[in-house]
């Protein structure tokens, strides 16, 4: 046992947190199988260090079936050079590497949501495993946490960059002033479902300054969006002074999810209908879907209606939904 009670974790890193350079390695985890009696989860990992400063930890792919992270962390960690860097770059394109390789959401090993599992357990299951590790061994080096998201196969998004309102303002003006860098089409101040288990709340609760994104979904990435990931991982590097130059920063417009009255659920299944496409204006109470029995034909459609006025910034993908689903977001401009 460790000092605070934990056992060690059983991911051994191939690379040096504190060698100078560049290397590229593997975070390896034991994972006995079927098919391989002493097999191993290798989730590929890069890091350029060079010199004094910040440690930027850059991760994609805590969803499975999000692509614009990995795209642009998988092409960040063949082209970094050394010498471009001050400091530190730990780049990890696909945290639940399982999910990644399977394109879904969750771990096909243990269902895991990576997302929902910290702090982790050294013990637990794969998923655990993995976010014990970033909890106690990774989280603590860093200085900027960068985690890239987008809908999935399930959800689409304006593209945005997003940080969290916080108890720490200090801290919370850090993080906005981060995503002001990214300079994303659109930048959100953010509210969560349920932050219970996550990433970003592991990361904020450590004093971390951490910000995220939704940039597009579907389960698929576009040209756009991954161009956009690309140009804003660079220009939170520049601003964090460990990427030599200045950001290139782009117009964005704010938006804020002020309350749960952003969300609207679908207490019905059936067939969707959208009235609203991403980034029209809503008004409060206006109808933004219906969904229509498939059960028999003559049966009226349920009403979604928007319980704020603002803009949509997220929708409902697959043209089916299930009682429970989200099928809408609504969030406030920021004049």
């Amino acid at each position: 046992m460790n000092e605070i009670g934990l056992r060690p974790s059983p991911i051994s890193a191939t690379v040096d947190f504190a060698a100078e350079g560049i290397q590229h390695g593997f975070l390896r985890l034991p994972y006995s199988r079927d098919d391989s009696a002493w097999g191993s989860v290798m989730v590929p990992i890069t890091v350029v260090s060079n010199g004094n400063g910040s440690t930027a930890l850059l991760t994609g792919g805590n969803h499975g079936d999000e692509y614009e992270g990995p795209i642009a962390l998988f092409d960040l960690a063949r082209s970094l050079k050394a010498e471009e860097v001050s400091g530190r770059v730990i780049i990890i394109p696909a945290m639940n590497y399982p999910a990644f390789l399977a394109g879904t959401r969750t771990s096909p090993i243990d269902r895991g949501n990576m997302n929902r599992s910290f702090p982790g357990q050294p013990d637990g299951t794969v998923t655990q495993k993995i976010a014990d590790y970033f909890q106690r061994v990774l989280l603590p080096m860093a200085d900027l946490v960068l985690d890239f998201h987008s809908g999935g196969k399930t959800l689409d998004f304006l593209p945005f960059c997003a940080a969290h309102i916080l108890a720490n303002k200090q801290q919370e003006a850090k993080a906005f002033e981060f995503v002001t860098a990214f300079a994303a089409p659109y930048s959100m101040k953010m509210l969560e479902i349920d932050a219970v288990g996550m990433y970003d709340t592991a990361a904020e609760e450590m004093g971390k300054v951490f910000i995220t994104t939704e940039l597009g979904g579907g389960g698929t990435a576009t040209a756009k969006s991954a161009a956009i990931a690309k140009r804003g991982t660079m220009n939170v590097l520049r601003h964090a002074g460990i990427v030599a130059g200045a950001a290139h920063i782009d117009p964005t417009t704010w938006l804020d999810m002020p309350d749960g009255r952003c969300f609207s659920f679908a207490e019905e299944g059936g067939l969707i209908e959208p009235l609203i496409d991403l980034g029209e204006a809503v008004s409060e109470d206006a109808v933004i879907a219906r969904i229509y029995p498939t059960g028999r034909t003559g049966v009226a459609p349920c009403e979604i209606r928007a319980g704020m006025s603002g803009i949509l910034c997220a929708r409902h993908f697959p043209g089916l939904v299930k009682p429970g689903d989200c099928v809408a977001v609504v969030a406030t401009v920021d004049e």
